[in-house]
């Protein structure tokens, strides 16, 4: 477990940015590489600028001062056509569009997924598309999907490959992996026992899998190349409990790290928008022995639900985890040598919904509120709760999608109408 305030490593097959790709790796522990923090504590307030977008995804970062924006249609999904998505370059003060890629064929609507890989290109999984685009946003090659259902997004694993999976609660998921280089089937498709929600993580070359009643993992076996299911490794977190699936798991390492009761009814906010009547809750399993696992509520209410993942600072062992029916945000205090979660603060009344973002150097953590039927984006103090800094950006839908730092004192914040830089004034 890293102690010492030094980042955990870079995930080898990604571009050499501070944020390359969604939750900044496939271990989703929302850290930005090389930045330093936004200081807060050292004075200022927090501006911003902001433009409206149509149903946007995530930024990543590539070279110095390049940033990219993953955006997709809509409207055609309601009368059952295809929708397409779009990358761009954009300026990285005013988000002004750079270059445009064109319409990327999609099918299926679902938020889709888009990193650079180390050789330096683009790639965006959407609806049932594979793509590999340059960094000037020029189309390259295409590839169909096997499953006629939405993708949604993908991991790079240390040795290049890329792996993305279906989006279904019923359909078995079907992991499919990708060679970078011709943008074709890298070995057959794998079907998983069951159906999957939660996006896929990795680490190394081994992939998580979230499905909608267990947790397993997948090793990607060089000699034979295939990924293998790992039968030792499964832990089914439903049980005979009432709970609905889980979402995206966090890997620090040691542990892997999701919450449940994912199914919900969002619409502009994630505000009593849970479906099953119990309180949602927070998973632990150790990527050790996954008989070693541990299961608490995050705010005990019921009709707890999310749509995103917890995030687990290293550093501290602090854990943060929400509820965003109930809008309920909450820190424990992970010890590993015993694995007790010992409660740190809590926020009632705090409507917590998206990927986060932490700084590790300077303990900040960023996350959003939705309050007033509008998108307000926080910088809390992650040892204490204590509110450093907060913003008004002029969304009025409530983000669940993906921020990324930026490029000094500043980072991204990606709705579905609406991208907003924030920065220390």
């Amino acid at each position: 477990m890293n102690n010492s305030g030094i980042e955990p490593a870079r995930a080898q097959a990604y571009f050499d940015s501070p944020w390359p790709a969604e939750d900044g790796g496939p271990q989703r522990l929302q850290i930005g590489h090389g930045a330093a923090g936004l200081g807060l504590r050292s004075g200022g307030s927090l501006g911003w600028v902001s433009r409206r977008i149509m149903m946007g995804t995530m930024t990543v970062l590539g070279a110095p001062g390049e940033v990219y924006l993953l955006t997709h249609s809509m409207l055609r999904s309601r009368i059952g056509l295809p929708t397409t998505a779009c990358v761009e370059r954009i300026d990285p003060n005013t988000l002004a569009t750079l270059e445009c890629s064109p319409r990327l064929a999609g099918g299926p609507m679902w938020p889709g997924g888009m990193a650079i890989h180390r050789n330096g290109l683009l790639f965006v999984v959407y609806g049932r598309y594979a793509h590999r685009l340059s960094r000037s946003c020029e189309l390259q090659a295409s590839l169909e999907l096997p499953i006629n259902q939405a993708y949604n997004s993908f991991v790079i694993l240390d040795n290049g490959l890329l792996v993305t999976k279906n989006l279904s609660d019923s359909t078995p998921a079907r992991l499919t992996v990708i060679d970078p280089n011709s943008l074709r089937p890298a070995c057959a498709d794998v079907i998983c026992p069951e159906a999957s929600i939660a996006r896929l993580s990795a680490i190394g070359n081994t992939v998580y899998v979230v499905g909608v009643r267990s947790i397993m993992r997948y090793h990607f076996n060089a000699g034979r190349g295939t990924l293998e299911l790992d039968s030792d490794w499964r832990f089914d977190y439903i049980g005979t409990s009432t709970q609905t699936y889980g979402w995206d798991v966090v890997l620090d390492g040691d542990n892997a790290w999701f919450m449940d009761n994912g199914h919900h009814r969002y619409l502009r906010s994630m505000i009593g928008a849970g479906v099953s009547p119990t309180p949602n809750r927070l998973i632990r399993v150790s990527m050790h022995d996954a008989r070693d696992h541990q299961i608490v509520t995050v705010s005990g209410q019921p009709g707890g639900s999310i749509t995103n993942p917890p995030l687990y600072d290293l550093n501290r062992r602090l854990v943060i985890g929400y509820d965003s029916a109930n809008r309920y945000l909450r820190a424990w205090r992970h010890e590993p040598s015993d694995d007790r979660l010992t409660p740190q603060w809590d926020k009632p009344d705090f409507a917590c919904a998206s990927h986060m973002l932490q700084y590790p150097q300077t303990g900040e953590l960023v996350v959003n509120d939705y309050r007033r039927n509008a998108e307000e984006i926080v910088v809390l103090d992650i040892e204490t709760g204590e509110e450093l800094g907060r913003v008004r950006t002029g969304g009025i839908t409530q983000g669940v999608v993906f921020p990324s730092t930026g490029w000094g004192r500043d980072f991204y914040w990606t709705t579905f109408g609406r991208l907003a830089r924030v920065f220390v004034q």
